[in-house]
């Protein structure tokens, strides 16, 4: 082999060596769009190691965190400065959707974005410090009847938020104002906790998945969950529902992803079609409980429609508590 051609091999060999840790030195991105710790997180969390265990990406996926006006400053971000990257995904919940039919997210409406996956639901919960003396709802309750200003309450967002409309709902049904209660506004169901376990608010108008590791820890305990009936996992079973204790209330908590607007129709179907594949799976299921979410699941089209409906109901309910006209 003359000194001219292993040259060329040589170069060639480097050059799709470079190809290779270049291709490899690109991960996909999932934005959560609070401070770490809660569901936002989680979904992110839950999606790199799913992904990654069925072999539906090359690399793990990339955790970013973009916090500010629950969702907003992410939201923005995407829609209107990065629209078309083709590997990056944020997550969302209920209370984004509730945000965007309050306005809280500017000029961006649903339309904004592509809704790309619901890969699994929590549902809404209030929790107490484990030495609180609100020992169950109706203690809190008739707390929040004698003074309401006297509890102090920490919920993601401010007024017209998932955490504060769960929670009005309920002080509704019970007799209270829910534009009494004393409420502080935090970044996310991490925060919650944390400001929870440090005593910092008394009660946390939050979620259940958000707050199962606390749980598990002995820090916090559960008054109620918002969901349909009891749920099945043996360390939520205990934990009554707003429900039987007379209070219809029910708010599931929905999580998924969301793509720019400018992504291309090939990389969205590309995505689309890895989050079908891993929503049918086994596998995810099992890894699905293991991060205390419920089944749910949603693509596409389907996803889409959803999203329209939710966001109008939400519309429609914001407006009977004089949140919007």
């Amino acid at each position: 082999m003359g000194p001219s051609i292993r040259r060329v091999l040589l170069a060639a060999a480097a050059l799709l060596l470079c190809s290779a840790r270049a291709a490899e030195s690109h991960a996909a991105e999932c934005i959560v769009p609070a401070a770490s710790g809660g569901g936002f997180d989680l979904v992110c969390k839950l999606a790199r190691e799913a992904l990654q265990e069925a072999g539906l990406t090359r690399q793990p996926l990339r955790l970013a965190y973009m916090p500010g006006g629950v969702g907003a400053v992410a939201y923005n971000t995407i829609a209107a400065q990065r629209p078309a990257e083709p590997d990056t995904l944020v997550t969302f919940s209920s209370g984004s959707l509730l945000n965007i039919a309050l306005g809280k997210f500017g000029r961006f409406d649903e339309s904004a974005v592509r809704w790309l996956a619901v890969i699994g639901t929590s549902y809404g919960a209030l929790a107490v410090r484990a030495d609180s003396p609100y020992k169950t709802l109706d203690d809190l309750l008739a707390a929040l009847r004698k003074d309401p200003d006297s509890v102090v309450i920490g919920a993601s967002g401010t007024v017209g938020s998932q955490d504060w409309m769960q929670l009005a709902l309920l002080a509704r049904l019970a007799g209270i104002d829910p534009r009494e209660l004393h409420y502080i506004a935090l970044e996310g169901g991490g925060e919650i906790s944390t400001a929870l376990v440090a005593g910092h608010v008394q009660v946390g108008s939050t979620d259940i998945s958000d707050s199962m590791p606390h749980l598990n820890g002995g820090a916090i305990r559960l008054l109620v969950v918002f969901a349909e009936q009891r749920l099945d996992e043996p360390a939520m079973a205990a934990i009554p529902t707003a429900r039987e204790l007379g209070y219809d209330v029910v708010w599931p908590v929905l999580r998924g992803l969301y793509m720019g607007p400018g992504v291309s129709n090939a990389d969205y179907r590309r995505w689309k079609d890895a989050f079908d594949r891993l929503l049918a799976s086994e596998d995810f299921a099992r890894l699905r409980d293991r991060y205390e979410l419920f089944p749910y699941a949603l693509t596409g089209e389907a996803l889409e429609a959803h999203v329209r409906q939710k966001v109008a109901r939400y519309r429609e309910m914001a407006r009977n508590f004089g949140l919007i006209r």
